[in-house]
């Protein structure tokens, strides 16, 4: 484990939820427009997490079925909490070694955990392999290069203030490829073909500041694992230098957006 990813914990789906659930689902309803699949075809989401996508799947694109891998088994246990269609099934995989037949899924996709992936060429030629000919290939990541996750950018710029240190743990310097460049660099490594991307924002209004910050000292993803990783007046003086810094609506709401990078493609 490199110092940039020890406080990677994917474990808690409930904290995750608190953290980036509510937004996935959001991102979610603006990205399967854009997609425009077909109906009653068989799906594969590659990360699946506690089914933010999935749930919209399953609402929004009558899909015959829904395959969900997934490498945390405390997001699988959430999923199937969440997501009960019967239609649907979710278990522990590794995205870079699926457990699917070669052409057996007519849409194959990924949301926001690509770039968590340790080997992402490898995860990309698995997403190719199990699509069928002629079935999509697709997935969105934040725009992290471009602080277009607000709410965790604003984060990291008071983390950094306090100490310099916090930077080489933020996603904006770990995963600089998450730009449309990068991202279609990527997609043709895997040999995919008509690849198209495109912008994917969404509003994060949170309430008031405890709505803002209580995720973040759950533990669950980079933000929150540096956060609990703190002494405890370290953590209140970054509570504090947040308190200063977010700004406010009248009514005490925190109004920031969210923008994610989507790729879409064709598999041969």
């Amino acid at each position: 484990m490199t110092p940039s990813t020890q406080n990677d914990a994917w474990n808690a789906g409930d904290s995750y939820e608190a953290f980036m659930g509510r937004w996935s689902r959001k991102v979610a309803s603006r990205f399967l427009p854009w997609l425009g699949a077909g109906e009653t075809l068989d799906w594969l989401e590659v990360g699946c997490g506690t089914g933010a996508l999935s749930a919209t799947i399953l609402a929004r694109c009558n899909p015959r079925s829904l395959i969900g891998i997934e490498q945390s088994a405390g997001f699988v246990a959430t999923a199937q909490q969440n997501v009960t269609d019967a239609r649907a099934a979710f278990q522990l995989g590794d995205g870079q070694a699926l457990p699917l037949d070669d052409n057996s899924r007519d849409v194959v996709t990924s949301a926001l955990v690509l770039n968590f992936i340790p080997d992402i060429p490898k995860a990309l030629s698995e997403m190719r392999r199990v699509a069928r000919p002629g079935g999509a290939v697709a997935f969105y990541v934040w725009d992290y290069p471009g602080g277009g996750l607000e709410f965790v950018r604003a984060f990291w710029r008071a983390a950094t203030a306090l100490d310099p240190n916090a930077s080489g743990f933020a996603e904006n310097t770990r995963f600089q490829f998450c730009t449309p460049h990068g991202l279609t660099e990527l997609a043709q490594a895997a040999g995919l073909q008509a690849i198209e991307c495109t912008a994917l924002e969404v509003p994060t209004v949170f309430e008031d500041f405890e709505n803002y910050w209580r995720p973040f000292t759950l533990g669950t993803g980079p933000a929150p694992g540096y956060c609990v990783s703190l002494a405890d007046d370290a953590r209140e003086r970054l509570r504090e230098k947040l308190h200063g810094d977010l700004p406010r609506r009248e009514d005490g709401a925190i109004a920031l957006r969210a923008k994610a990078w989507a790729i879409k493609a064709v598999a041969v």
